[in-house]
Formats: structure tokens, sequence, C-alpha cells
């Protein structure tokens, strides 16, 4: 396959480098693997370079029963142009001074710092989090808040760039900071190419509340909301009453509120909104179709009410969407 080219600058310095310890978290450091480590030759030569930085001596037990050997010791954080926290062994577990101290450096001289899921609480150490937002597995975020009143903890996201410092929540959340970062680094067609590797959405929308405490739906229930749920999306821009949804799955209104918030875990209404928004984000991306085109077929009608969610949601136009992830994106 040949280079694709593409549609952002790469970064200045394009060393990532994964911090394992003993106790490392296997999925979290996985998902960091994946994403920055695998040879990735389309991308051409300018992709990421990956390194594995162990902050304790000799071999590190991973979960699982994994026994890993880094690459290197703390100095290789000194050479990183991203650093990533890939979980903590234990959120009550001190974090060692070697690690707060190099973490502290890198971020000063302008490294990126992430985190996956409870490693959040190795950059809070750290003081890197210190008069931002944040965000981390929804189990964790009250410890957060309560341990860092500092920091201003949001539940209910799948991640936070606060530019040089970015958090995610749970483990699978990971995956989705992880591609924001390539499709900040170098474009929307890196990011899906890498997520059609991975084979997942290329972005999600909603947060951690459709994941917390939500009954996976009976067999009966998925034959009735399923083909709802696909009747939804394949025709998004429709309109969708209640009372017209709740006939069409065969229960009373009532009911079918209950049932369709105990299988997604949000209303009907935010549902519908963040389909829309994700239909319309593809749209931007992938089409030249005029704004008030892209709020018909999203659904949304008015283009005035497409900006007004879009801003709400993404705390941005669908102008300057466009104009950072669409197709011809800082072409030429």
């Amino acid at each position: 396959m040949p280079n694709m080219s593409l549609a952002s600058p790469p970064p200045a310095n394009p060393l990532v480098v994964a911090i394992a310890y003993d106790g490392l978290c296997t999925f979290e450091f996985g998902v960091a693997a994946e994403v920055f480590a695998l040879p990735r030759p389309e991308m051409g030569p300018d992709w990421y370079r990956f390194a594995v930085a162990g902050i304790d001596a000799g071999e590190m037990r991973a979960m699982g029963g994994v026994r890993i050997l880094a690459d290197g010791g703390p100095d290789l954080i000194s050479e990183a142009g991203t650093v990533i926290v890939p979980g903590w062994r234990g959120v009550d577990c001190p974090v060692p001074p070697l690690l707060i101290d190099a973490l502290r450096k890198a971020s000063e001289r302008g490294a990126r710092v992430l985190s996956i899921c409870s490693g959040v609480f190795v950059l809070a150490a750290a003081g890197l989090l210190k008069g931002k937002k944040a965000t981390t597995h929804w189990r964790y975020g009250e410890r957060l808040k309560e341990r860092y009143p500092d920091i201003t903890v949001v539940p209910d996201v799948l991640y936070i760039d606060e530019g040089n410092v970015l958090t995610s929540a749970g483990s699978a959340a990971g995956i989705d900071l992880c591609l924001h970062l390539v499709r900040r680094d170098f474009g929307t067609k890196a990011a899906n190419m890498v997520a059609r590797r991975l084979v997942v959405p290329p972005h999600r929308d909603g947060g951690q509340a459709q994941y917390v405490e939500s009954s996976v739906p009976e067999p009966h229930e998925r034959s009735r909301l399923g083909p709802l749920i696909d009747r939804m999306r394949t025709d998004i821009s429709a309109d969708y009453p209640v009372a017209t949804l709740a006939g069409l799955a065969g229960m009373s209104e009532r009911t079918f509120l209950r049932r369709f918030a105990a299988a997604t875990g949000v209303t009907p209404a935010s549902w519908l909104l963040s389909e829309r928004l994700s239909r319309a984000r593809t749209l931007l991306e992938d089409t030249s179709l005029p704004i008030d085109r892209v709020a018909e077929t999203a659904g949304f009608g008015a283009a005035a009410t497409l900006r007004h969610h879009f801003r709400r949601r993404f705390a941005t136009t669908p102008a300057a969407y466009r104009a950072r992830f669409g197709a011809n994106a800082n072409s030429g």
C-alpha cells in the first residue's frame, strides 16, 4: 500500500513512551501499544515511534500472569514527545518520587502526558492536573475529587484534552483518547484508518453514564428494541415522538422509557441527539455538503439548531470542525 498523504503536519517529537511498572494494567498498556507501537508503513516515515520506560528495576509483573522487560528506565521519559500512563497499580498506591519528577520535567519542556483510567492518580500526584479538568473511571471519580480538590473532575465524558495533559475514563476509553490524539496529530483520515484496523468506531459520542449499571436487555427486549434502534439509526432525520416509539416497540410509554434507558443508559431524545451529532460529524469530515444540508441530513432541520447542539457538545462550530477535520483540512 502506498504511503498515505496525512492531513496534518506530524508532531515535532514523534516518540511515544509508555510507562511500565510492577502490577502493570495489561489492557491499558495494550491500548497504547496497539495504537502507537504497531508498524504502520502506510502512514509514511513520520509516524510515531514507541518505547517502554520501566520505573521498577528488572522484570515486572503485569496483570494476567505476564512478565515484561522494558526498553529502558525513567530516563526514556526525558526523550519523549508524548508520555502515556496506562493505569496504575492501585489508586491508593503511592507514586514513586522518581516518576513524579520525570513527569514534571517532561511536562515543563512541552511533552504531552496522557493517562488511561486510574493513571490519572499518577498525573494528579505529579501536580500536572492542578486547576485543570480531568476524568477517570466512574468508580474512582469521587475519590479523585476528594483527594485532589484543586482538580475539576468531569465524570460523564470519555476523555478530556487540556492541551498537553489528557485524561481518559475507564480502560476502553483509552482507545478513544489515543484515537483523538492521532486525529489531532495526523488528521481524520489517519485516525479513521487506525480505527478501522482496530475494528472500533473512529469516535464515540456520549459519556460514561451509558455504561454505569446498565443492564443487558433480556432476549425478548432485544427482539423489540434492537430493530427499533436500527430503524432510528437508518432514518436518523425522521421525527420520533415517544408515543410512536412505544407503539412500534409494543409497550406503554412508561415501560418503553424505562426499558430503553436500561438498554442504552440514556433517554430516546439523548440517544437521538448523539446519533445525529455523530452523523453530522461524519458528513462534515467526509463531504463538502453545505452546513444547512448537513443539518437537514443529520436530522437537525436547520443549521442554527445544528450549530447550537454542536457548540454545546463539542465547544466548536460545524464550520470550524470541518476546517480542522474535514477531507480537505490542511491540504495543499
